[in-house]
């Protein structure tokens, strides 16, 4: 029964995307504004995600009980793995401060992402009727982070975070020598070389700085080009049969089949890229903070 479900669920998918025509649009697109502030369907979509995922658990949570209860069994299930990844990279001095944004990193961004594979998400809104078929103009709801400032966004918080941290758990004269310290053991080599370490150290340093400067860079488009990149091929398969000319049965039976690996390829990459930029951002964190095992 649950596979019947789930196919036909599919090919209720398969229908809305294959009416999306034009594809995935590199910009969102304006639905109305709030004073100066112009509200697009991305914004719509991140709005709906947060308030999905503050919904399921409190629904799943409930009132906290000593004997769990299934729902709050599989969120603290959920917790315990996060913090079973976390804590050995950040340390356990800065853990509990920066739990609530890796982990509301890893939930918001993997919800964002799995959302994106959803009917409707994309097909539904302001459009045109063509050769039969819907082709939207303006989608109600689009893929969040398949827009370049949502990703930004996501990258910008959790660097200045990152920031933060560093600055109070670790401070300014252990960011110094982190980044420009002579890492070299005096004892073991004579004043000449060390003093060379020193200087190169000192470049590894500036170079150092220059790759935190391209950190948020670097986030932004990794996430946003396999999201983006995803969403599209996604729209190419569904639309591959009418895109070589087959006959209307067989563009009918290539929408449905020729998806299907791609989309549970896609639901796989969902997490990973979730589960890369939080564990980016740990490691940002524990490089400087985590020096706990050190002598």
């Amino acid at each position: 029964m649950k596979i019947l479900v789930t196919f036909l669920l599919y090919l209720v998918f398969s229908c809305c995307a294959f009416a999306a025509g034009d594809g995935v649009s590199l910009t969102s697109d304006e639905l109305f504004r709030l004073g100066p502030l112009p509200v697009t369907n991305s914004m719509v979509t991140s709005w709906v995600v947060s308030l999905f995922i503050i919904f399921l658990v409190k629904l799943m949570v409930g009132t906290p009980q000593l004997i769990p209860t299934k729902g709050q069994l599989i969120v603290e299930s959920s917790i315990s793995s996060l913090r079973s990844i976390i804590e050995p990279i950040v340390g356990k001095k800065v853990f509990f401060p920066s739990f609530w944004l890796l982990s509301g990193l890893f939930l918001f961004i993997l919800f964002h992402n799995w959302s994106g594979l959803l009917p409707g998400v994309g097909t539904i809104g302001h459009g045109y009727y063509a050769d039969g078929h819907f082709n939207i103009l303006k989608p109600l709801i689009r893929p969040g982070n398949a827009d370049l400032n949502m990703t930004l966004a996501l990258a910008l918080v959790a660097n200045l975070c990152w920031a933060y941290f560093i600055v109070k758990y670790a401070g300014i004269k252990m960011i110094a020598k982190d980044l420009f310290g002579n890492k070299a053991d005096r004892t073991q080599v004579n004043f000449g070389v060390f003093a060379f370490l020193g200087v190169l150290f000192i470049a590894v340093g500036l170079i150092e700085i220059l790759s935190i400067i391209f950190r948020p860079i670097s986030l932004t488009f990794r996430l946003f080009g396999n999201v983006f990149g995803g969403e599209s091929l996604l729209h190419s398969m569904f639309n591959l049969g009418n895109k070589l000319g087959l006959p209307e049965l067989a563009t009918k039976i290539s929408m449905v089949i020729a998806p299907i690996p791609f989309y549970f390829m896609e639901v796989l990459i969902g997490f990973v890229q979730a589960l890369v930029f939080m564990l980016l951002i740990s490691v940002y964190i524990g490089l400087i903070c985590n020096h706990e095992e050190e002598h």
